[in-house]
């Protein structure tokens, strides 16, 4: 890794957890493609990991404005979704994921920019936390299925019941990586290299949460990541 690599790592991860530390989820949405660009290794098991360091953070931060209720049922289908994940990871050969992880980004983008409104209940709390652990385990971007579940609510409860549930929902795909092998020395290094950015995010966010919680970013967001994502199959495919 180069020092303009860690540079670059480091300003990626400081937005990603400057995003979600102000809204609730972000890091992966926006950290994902761009570090695949930069190194695939990042992808999934390092940003998973920085993000459960986040997650943490966030959880006590606002652990007053979480909802338990909720959790169960969503990290019931979270675990479906992490099984799922863990499958796909390991019958697809790495060109093949460069061009699902770049499917999967695009429909996380049109989740988020849908504006669908689907009422919190056990069945769409479940079925948010199955597609949040499949689309979370392959591609560290598990965020927009659960967000379409809060997209209405208040930012504080947003931010507080998706932290406590990315702690266990992260940690479930985690154990999944490392039952196969694919989390381990190698990608807690590399985690390592993210923590600067995460950590550095996160105390920004204690002062960007009243501006950014408004929406104002939300456009140039999906744009980016929308973009990245696009970048990374046409690489994967010009290779070919």
């Amino acid at each position: 890794m180069t020092i303009l690599d860690f540079i670059l790592i480091t300003v990626v991860a400081t937005l990603g957890a400057t995003l979600q530390g102000s809204v609730g989820l972000g890091l992966g949405m926006f950290g994902a493609p761009m570090l695949m660009l930069i190194d695939p290794g990042f992808i999934p098991g390092p940003l998973l990991c920085s993000a459960l360091v986040l997650s943490l953070l966030l959880a006590h931060r606002e652990r007053h404005s979480i909802h338990f209720p909720d959790l169960g049922w969503a990290l019931s289908g979270r675990l479906v979704g992490v099984i799922l994940g863990v499958l796909v990871l390991v019958s697809l050969s790495p060109d093949r994921l460069r061009l699902v992880f770049g499917v999967l980004i695009l429909v996380a983008v049109a989740m988020s920019a849908s504006g669908l409104h689907l009422r919190i209940g056990p069945r769409t709390l479940v079925a948010a936390g199955a597609l949040s652990g499949l689309m979370g385990t392959t591609v560290s971007v598990g965020g927009p299925a659960m967000a379409l579940i809060y997209q209405h609510s208040s930012g504080a409860r947003i931010r507080g019941t998706l932290s406590a549930y990315f702690v266990v929902g992260v940690s479930m795909s985690l154990v999944g990586l490392r039952f196969v092998g694919l989390f381990g020395r190698e990608q807690l290094i590399l985690t390592a290299a993210l923590l600067p950015g995460i950590l550095l995010g996160y105390s920004v966010s204690r002062h960007t949460v009243s501006v950014l919680d408004k929406g104002y970013t939300r456009v140039a967001v999906l744009s980016v990541s929308a973009a990245a994502a696009i970048l990374v199959m046409l690489r994967q495919l010009l290779a070919w």
